[in-house]
């Protein structure tokens, strides 16, 4: 793989070769914009617009702080919100069971995009219950989604999808930011918002 290679030009004119990444090879603004171009469930939604993994990371960290019985430190909420960041780089959201079948390269590529986006912004390696803790947000933001972004049902989402999590009826971000529950964002506004809310983390790191 080393001697292959697969350029992203990104908005900034940063180059990120896919098959061999380094800390420095975007800016914040790229980050933000390839998260709330890349989508959910495959871009399928039952509203107008599909759901961005931009939106997705900011409920999980919302998620996280509200279940926090202290508040979040400024690093670990930064590796909720960046939970997903390999994603936007490469600009593709995998759904999940289809993982097993693209293979070891595949899961290889992802892991060198995340350790890339951890050294740049000093993110701690997740511990066993942390991560524990981050997955539950995880799954319980998808029942959610699946439910009232995509269209499944309750029981379909448990059933078919196999996910245990029980939906939310309330969007946790829609206290924060007003719009109606569960609409997905216009991408400009999902960048707009990923990127404040990453500057005010990395200020407060």
């Amino acid at each position: 793989m080393t001697t292959q290679r697969a350029w992203v030009r990104m908005p900034s004119g940063r180059r990120l070769d896919l098959l061999d990444p380094t800390p420095f090879d975007w800016d914040d603004a790229d980050l933000a914009l390839g998260l709330a171009r890349t989508y959910r469930w495959g871009g399928h939604s039952a509203w107008p617009l599909p759901l961005s993994v931009a939106q997705h990371s900011i409920t999980v960290l919302q998620l996280r702080r509200m279940w926090s019985p202290e508040p979040l430190d400024p690093l670990r909420s930064l590796r909720e919100l960046l939970h997903d960041a390999e994603e936007g780089l490469l600009g593709f959201d995998c759904i999940s069971v289809l993982k097993p079948f693209l293979g070891d390269s595949f899961r290889e590529l992802s892991q060198r995009l995340e350790q890339a986006v951890f050294l740049r912004y000093g993110l701690p390696a997740w511990t066993p219950k942390e991560y524990q803790v981050h997955k539950r947000a995880d799954r319980l933001a998808a029942a959610s989604e699946a439910v009232h972004v995509v269209g499944w049902s309750s029981s379909e989402v448990k059933r078919t999808l196999k996910i245990s999590a029980v939906p939310l009826t309330e969007d946790p971000l829609q206290a924060l930011y007003g719009e109606a529950a569960w609409e997905p964002w216009p991408p400009g506004l999902a960048c707009e918002r990923f990127l404040a809310e990453l500057n005010r983390l990395k200020a407060a790191a």
